[in-house]
């Protein structure tokens, strides 16, 4: 019995590993990971072409110079040889010159700030990240979401991202490039996603005891359906006021999405310089499950 479910945790581990691709850096469905995605594998090729060799060197050496084989030269006072150095720091020196060039160019390429370049006007999305929720506020549209983010395909997305609290990272896997969400200042992203779906966004910083909850769902749509569900999240729902801002920002996880209609003028600035309306938190004491209730997947 003990074997079998050993067997079965490996077997449930190696799937894990061979599906991690899935859905994640591995699968983008935008330039920006698609970019990603190839410096990954071209940084890999590289790496491997001095890892494979050295691996066989080792097997080969260990298999001619066993104990068993004469025909092996054995020389004990040998210590030096111009040609073998020249090798063993030639090669991992263009190796890293290599990388080193990959990385130089990409991360000038993939400059979380610069714009992609696109016929169509980007949409604009101000970021918040909280305790421990997401809230998505879109300026030219007037609206807000918490937990949910729609975006067009084929059109460029410019986020300006904050956090009210605690240090926080915003990842899209299958659109690319995380970033830090930092309290009193504001940075930069822009993404794009070309193919319609639902894709999972999430914190990449642990950020206190709700963190397993602060996950998203990111629903890329085409323009014309954008454009519809933007009308319709201005005719319903409440108004993102200082009260209603207040209330979201208490501490709470696994938050289900919310729409706002309306979103009070200048909130996001107001949370960039500390002056937006904070909730009363307690200053002492753990956690209670209304605070940061489990995830009942």
């Amino acid at each position: 019995m003990v074997g079998h479910q050993n067997r079965s945790r490996l077997v449930a581990v190696a799937a894990s590993l061979l599906t991690a691709g899935c859905g994640g850096v591995l699968d983008p469905v935008g330039p920006v990971g698609a970019q990603e995605k190839q410096i990954l594998l071209n940084s890999t090729t590289i790496m491997l072409a001095i890892v494979i060799p050295v691996i066989l060197a080792t097997i080969a050496f260990a298999w001619w110079f066993r104990a068993g084989n004469r025909k092996a030269t054995y020389t004990p006072n040998w210590d030096y040889s111009g040609r073998i150095e020249l090798v063993v720091w030639a090669i991992p020196a263009m190796t890293v010159i290599l990388l080193g060039g990959i990385a130089w160019i990409g991360s000038h390429d993939l400059d979380p700030a610069k714009p992609l370049p696109s016929a169509a006007k980007p949409l604009r999305v101000e970021v918040v990240s909280l305790d421990w929720k997401w809230l998505f506020i879109y300026p030219d549209q007037g609206i807000a979401t918490v937990n949910e983010l729609v975006v067009p395909t084929n059109t460029p997305v410019n986020f300006r991202l904050t956090s009210a609290t605690v240090w926080n990272v915003f990842f899209v896997p299958q659109f690319g490039t995380m970033i830090y969400t930092m309290p009193g200042m504001a940075t930069r992203l822009n993404l794009q996603a070309d193919q319609p779906g639902v894709y999972q966004g999430q914190s990449s910083h642990y950020s206190g005891d709700g963190f397993s909850g602060m996950r998203f769902k990111v629903h890329a749509v085409p323009p014309e359906r954008f454009s519809a569900w933007a009308s319709g999240a201005r005719s319903s729902g409440a108004m993102l006021d200082g009260r209603a801002y207040s209330e979201l920002a208490k501490q709470s996880s696994y938050v289900k999405p919310v729409t706002y209609s309306g979103v009070a003028p200048g909130l996001f600035d107001a949370v960039v310089k500390m002056t937006a309306p904070a909730p009363e938190l307690p200053h002492e004491g753990h956690p209670t499950a209304d605070v940061s209730p489990r995830s009942k997947s």
